[in-house]
């Protein structure tokens, strides 16, 4: 709306001379008349504009007119809290209205302190806030993750009573678990006597922003059970998120089907989660589709699909996104780069990320982070260029942190550099470390290497830090169930069928000529003892689990918390092939995707 365009309204409504039909006018204008010229504006210029003219014909003492200023102006995405606070200073009787607007514009421009001395200016002038006035400071004080201020203003609402409206209690049960103070989320959710969509977005949410995920799903269903099925996007985006970290891709495709049946015009930031599941969850081609039939990207949801690509092995295709992401004109930010970096390291492509490395910090002004280098030394060190890692993080200008020693030290790893994984652990050491992984790595490599009483000294430093080494896991989803094996665990209900299909696999893989590597059983122990230990790795219960209850034919999905070991990789290769199944593994690192004897990371992780 143009300077004209909104003069040529107010003059349409200015009084005829004779001054006997002015009051009508003026009746007629400070009603619905003042409230459309304010929706009208999309600017500070235009709403000036519209309060100019209010003021020259005295409209801003008429308490309907002076509200709707304030509130245009402090809620508007092109408003102007200093304005709105310079209007509302001249309001001689303010309400309750107009502190609330005042407070909510303060607690969305995140001005913590001054949406609270607004609070308890309304207590000195004697206004008594209303339900509408608590959700503004909850919010506030879960932005700030304000948890004192936050309970005492939940006494405030017990004693006005205000406790069991259901606005108050929604924005509680948020306020708690943004806190971190889930017990009490879930206290104030039980005792609600009605709940609406909204409360169980809150409580679901809550979890959500924990990591509770398979709470978040039990909640779900409980929503569902009670008869509340329309459930909002909010709520979906968060149970697509707890099926993108929990593996569970057939519920997440059902959650799909209920954004299809319930919401008309899904936005860009729920396409981006059904996105992030469907790639997280080893269904790269369905995330493709989604991606590419878009209405609307934005640079997350470029980044989810190049990350995508690249953790599925398809890094050619990631930067071929990633161009096509500049071509759109969109311009990258620190955490593409790392997808792309990322991309090259999966691949190999030492050549393409040096590029990147340097088009990020000469063309788009990005100053490399920890984890930048981190993937760099990690894309030399995957390469075999130990010795060129090692002088890059000895040149770099920031100091090195422990994501970058660990890369250097998981590839010293891969390719059996004992004295340089000595260094990169003992500067994980000096920067005092407590992640097992660490620990775990050198060990393993002294193992090798039969150095035993350096792994007792690693394994005893362990114990007397109290860092203790997670077994190796993996989930796998059978009949809408996520099932979870643990190495060496031999306390699963169906434990004797499992093994009795172990037996019966490793039958038809000795005519395939599978060998069991034994050299990735780091103990002091006899040939027999390490195939035995062979057989128990979570993988491979997971997958006679799956092979015993799934159909012919049908692909099987398995998630791990640790990087695959070689002989898992071989083992499922074969039977990718003998049992005729599409296999898919989510490591630590990345996708792995076994069909007819063959991987798609090319042998290469």
């Amino acid at each position: 709306m143009t300077r004209t365009s909104v003069l040529n309204q107010i003059h349409l409504l200015l009084p005829p001379k004779d001054s006997s039909k002015s009051t009508e006018f003026n009746l007629r204008l400070r009603d619905q008349d003042c409230l459309s010229l304010l929706k009208r504006c999309k600017s500070m210029e235009e709403f000036k504009q519209v309060h100019a003219q209010m003021l020259k014909l005295g409209l801003h003492c008429d308490s309907f007119c002076s509200n709707n200023l304030v509130a245009s102006c402090a809620l508007s995405n092109w408003g102007s809290m200093d304005y709105a606070c310079s209007i509302f200073r001249q309001i001689e009787d303010p309400d309750t209205f107009v502190f609330n607007t005042m407070i909510r514009g303060h607690a969305k421009d995140a001005s913590f302190e001054e949406a609270f001395l607004l609070y308890y200016e309304m207590f000195d002038r004697g206004i008594e806030p209303d339900n509408f006035t608590y959700p503004a400071l909850l919010k506030a004080c879960a932005r700030r993750r304000a948890l004192e201020k936050g309970m005492q203003i939940h006494g405030h609402i017990f004693k006005l009573g205000l406790e069991v409206d259901v606005f108050v209690q929604n924005s509680l049960i948020s306020m708690y678990g943004k806190c971190g103070k889930i017990e009490l989320a879930c206290d104030v959710f039980e005792l609600m006597d009605q709940k609406t969509v909204a409360s169980w977005s809150a409580i679901i949410g809550a979890h959500a922003s924990l990591g509770l995920w398979c709470e978040c799903l039990m909640l779900f269903g409980e929503m569902n059970r009670e008869g509340c099925w329309r459930a909002e996007e909010s709520i979906l985006v968060s149970v697509l998120s707890a099926c993108t970290r929990l593996g569970s891709f057939d519920l997440g495709r059902c959650t799909h089907g209920s954004l299809l049946r319930n919401i008309s015009g899904i936005n860009v930031i729920v396409e981006t989660s059904l996105l992030d599941m469907y790639v997280k969850s080893g269904c790269l081609e369905k995330g493709l589709s989604i991606f590419q039939n878009m209405a609307k990207k934005n640079q997350f949801s470029y980044t989810v699909m190049i990350s995508g690509l690249a953790m599925h092995g398809r890094s050619r295709e990631a930067l071929k996104v990633f161009s096509e992401m500049l071509e759109e004109g969109m311009v990258p930010d620190d955490v593409v780069y790392v997808g792309v970096l990322s991309a090259c390291s999966h691949a190999g492509l030492v050549k393409e990320g040096l590029q990147c490395f340097d088009r990020m910090k000469y063309e788009h002004g990005i100053d490399p982070t920890s984890q930048h280098y981190g993937c760099l030394v990690d894309l030399m060190g995957q390469a075999g260029m130990l010795n060129e890692a090692s002088e890059l993080i000895n040149s770099m200008p920031i100091e090195p942190n422990d994501v970058v020693w660990r890369s250097l030290l998981s590839a010293c790893k891969v390719h059996h550099n004992l004295a340089l994984g000595e260094i990169a652990a003992k500067n994980l050491g000096q920067l005092k470390s407590q992640n097992p992984s660490d620990y775990v790595i050198l060990s393993n490599m002294y193992a090798r290497a039969q150095r035993w009483e350096d792994v007792a000294r690693i394994r005893t430093e362990m114990v007397d830090k109290g860092i203790e080494q997670k077994p190796g896991c993996s989930l796998v989803e059978v009949k809408r169930k996520v099932h979870k094996f643990v190495s060496q665990d031999m306390s699963h209900p169906q434990c004797h069928g499992i093994h009795e299909m172990i037996h019966q696999m490793e039958w038809q893989l000795k005519f395939e000529g599978y060998s069991p590597d034994t050299s990735q059983v780091l103990l002091k122990a006899d040939e027999e003892e390490k195939r035995e230990r062979l057989k128990a790795h979570s993988q491979k219960l997971a997958i006679a689990f799956a092979l015993i209850h799934t159909s012919w034919g049908s692909p099987i999905r398995i998630a791990r918390n640790l990087r695959m070991c070689s002989d898992c990789h071989t083992y499922t290769k074969y039977i990718s092939m003998i049992y005729e199944r599409e296999i898919t593994v989510r490591d630590r690192y990345r996708f792995h995707h076994f069909k007819n004897g063959t991987c798609s990371c090319s042998d290469y992780w």
